[in-house]
């Protein structure tokens, strides 16, 4: 299976590198993208004359430089305290109680039963979308979260490997890596991004006090840019080897690889939660682009991930599956394929009584 030369203890103490690189990166990127402001902004307004906007911004980005690396260590702070709040205000998730959705708890704990783990929190996304997905950074805020969609398409079983591959996810220390990348690392992107949209209402003040500099701004922006391409590559750096392991580890916690790939071929190309930020979709069970946004995707293609479970956890594939892993172009096919096993093979389906 792709990925499994790291090992899980290898990848889980990967991921905490990571994450603590990412937090130190983190600052690196703010004070870059605090600079490209201040030259932008004053190259924009001017500053005395006999005075360079480089010489008079590096002055006030030292003398501040104390209160920006304290404002950063509030947002991690924060970042940490509220990620689940977020992430759920953003995705329209809300949270369930166990009166409400008893099945989905008892599968949720015995899971974690298994694994010694602390059983998360639950929420649900109103959407006709198959996707999940785990957020969190402790004990006390993890939390899974699955469409209705999902819930009313796919069986217990399905449910069940679904639910298995989150909370891997939290095992493996997954969850925390990308809750660092989106909500904390986000917020460089989120500058960078308003910046660049009113980059054509800049206007240079000149006046008889006052003196800009196109040239200034020009490196402003240029800082900026770098710092927001920083905040894109962090996305890149998240190794697509998570979802192996985290497949490998649900079919480890549920003893049943065919409802995994049976899972996987269903949400195969239904996976799109509408109205949700790019980065949240990062996070879920299924993110498989079908183009050439495929090359910087954060997950392998559905056909990969089923192919490593045929080959090495003992998983069957429907008659229909192609031989090898099709081109982005004919992955569509995959959704077909799921509904034509569906009538016989490890995913037949009882038939209906008689006369019903």
């Amino acid at each position: 299976m792709p990925g499994e030369a790291f090992g899980l203890y290898t990848h889980q103490r990967n991921n905490r590198t990571r994450s603590i690189a990412l937090i130190i990166g983190l600052f690196l990127m703010v004070y870059l993208t605090v600079w490209g402001v201040m030259l932008v902004g004053y190259g924009y307004v001017g500053v005395p004359r006999g005075r360079t906007v480089l010489n008079f911004v590096g002055q006030r980005f030292w003398a501040w430089l104390p209160f920006i690396t304290l404002g950063t260590a509030a947002w991690v702070f924060i970042g940490f305290r509220i990620n689940v709040g977020l992430i759920e205000a953003v995705s329209g998730a809300e949270g369930v109680t166990r009166e409400a959705q008893p099945k989905l708890y008892r599968m949720l704990e015995n899971l974690c039963i298994s694994r010694g783990m602390v059983t998360p929190k639950l929420a649900i996304i109103q959407s006709d979308a198959l996707n999940a997905f785990a957020s969190g950074v402790n004990d006390k805020q993890f939390t899974v979260t699955l469409t209705t969609g999902l819930i009313e398409q796919l069986n217990d079983a399905e449910i069940e490997a679904v639910i298995a591959h989150e909370l891997t996810h939290i095992r493996n220390g997954d969850v925390r890596l990308m809750v660092i990348a989106v909500v904390i690392a986000g917020i460089i992107s989120f500058v960078g991004e308003v910046l660049f949209r009113n980059l054509g209402r800049v206007r240079i003040s000149s006046d008889g006090d006052k003196k800009g500099s196109a040239f200034a701004i020009i490196l402003g922006f240029a800082v900026i840019a770098v710092a927001w391409l920083l905040a894109v590559l962090i996305r890149l750096s998240l190794s697509r080897a998570r979802e192996y392991l985290a497949d490998a580890g649900a079919v480890e916690l549920t003893k049943n690889p065919d409802a995994m790939i049976s899972a996987l071929l269903k949400i195969s190309g239904r996976a799109d939660i509408d109205n949700v930020p790019s980065g949240v979709m990062d996070m879920c069970f299924e993110n498989d682009p079908d183009d050439f946004a495929d090359l910087f995707s954060t997950h392998p293609s559905v056909t990969k991930r089923v192919q490593a479970l045929v080959q090495t956890a003992g998983g069957r594939l429907p008659p229909e599956a192609p031989p090898g892993p099709p081109k982005i172009s004919e992955r569509q096919t995959l959704p077909e394929i799921a509904e034509t096993s569906a009538a016989h093979g490890p995913w037949s389906r009882p038939a209906p009584p008689a006369g019903s």
